[in-house]
């Protein structure tokens, strides 16, 4: 199945990823459709934790294709992203032909053999169905940044000592980016864009429920309720989804079945983890000073 054809409407993309195990908001469902059916990369922003990567994630799981995950970070190059070639073994195959001119060589050590394929030319060369995850791209360079709209606008690239290399097929592409600096307008003109934000309780109870699905319906709720506080004070890092599903799951553990004063003094290390913040629970939760 194509990536065009992965969903018949909106409501079928919400439907498909709720079952994967992802609840998507009316707008993400929306997004989701498009990028699908117009297969345009879809770049997701917001901050970290609000599900950005999991949906890329849930829409692997969709199309049952396989995920390539670029991560992005401060001085990733071409190299790291795109290809490399094996030196080390073009050094020994020269060395081994030592009387050979690196002319009638040239051809053996640029071959297939030698070179090291990286996400954005794994993704191109796919012969399945892919969704390749370009991961807080916003942390790259602008130079990768240029190197990826090569490969967003023609799904090719050039690679001088084997000329140009084609995609199989288009694969689905989801970039993220958590806004720590402003990416170029001609990446953004190339995406489809969605921001996320955290989900609204209900939602976000769901997706608790969704991963722990022993827990009772006051605790979900109280467990919710106080992450939302959480999240509306001045931390160094707000609590993400995934950490309030580690909270309940640590809660639990504990034996709690309600959120009172013991319960959140003995599990606050689950859910924030820099000193001043649970400081800053404290006196906001009601809980005094540690």
């Amino acid at each position: 199945m194509g990536a065009g054809a992965l969903f018949t409407d909106v409501d079928d993309a919400a439907r498909r990823l709720a079952a994967c195990g992802y609840f998507a908001d009316d707008e993400t469902a929306v997004s989701a459709f498009v990028a699908a059916r117009l297969g345009k990369p879809l770049l997701v922003e917001g901050p970290a934790g609000v599900g950005k990567t999991e949906l890329a994630k849930a829409l692997a799981r969709v199309a049952d294709a396989e995920l390539i995950r670029l991560q992005c970070y401060e001085g990733i190059d071409e190299a790291r992203a795109l290809y490399e070639w094996d030196y080390k073994k073009q050094l020994l195959r020269l060395q081994v032909n030592e009387g050979a001119s690196f002319d009638e060589l040239a051809g053996d050590v640029f071959g297939e053999e030698y070179l090291l394929e990286r996400p954005l030319l794994r993704a191109i060369r796919a012969s399945t169905a892919v969704v390749l995850l370009i991961d807080e791209v916003d942390k790259a360079d602008v130079e990768v940044e240029a190197l990826l709209l090569e490969v967003l606008s023609d799904f090719q690239v050039s690679i001088p000592e084997l000329g140009t290399v084609r995609a199989n097929g288009r694969p689905l592409v989801v970039l993220t980016s958590n806004a720590t600096r402003e990416l170029s307008e001609a990446l953004r003109r190339r995406c489809l864009f969605l921001e996320l934000d955290y989900p609204d309780p209900a939602r976000e109870e769901a997706i608790v429920r969704s991963q722990v699905p022993e827990v009772e319906d006051v605790l979900c709720a109280q467990v919710v309720h106080a992450v939302r506080t959480l999240r509306r004070i001045e931390l160094r890092k707000a609590p993400s989804i995934a950490e309030t599903i580690d909270w309940t799951r640590t809660l639990l553990a504990l034996g709690h079945r309600t959120l009172d004063a013991a319960a959140l003094r003995s599990s606050l290390g689950s859910v924030l983890k820099h000193g001043s913040d649970r400081a800053l629970a404290f006196t906001n939760l009601g809980l005094g000073s540690e």
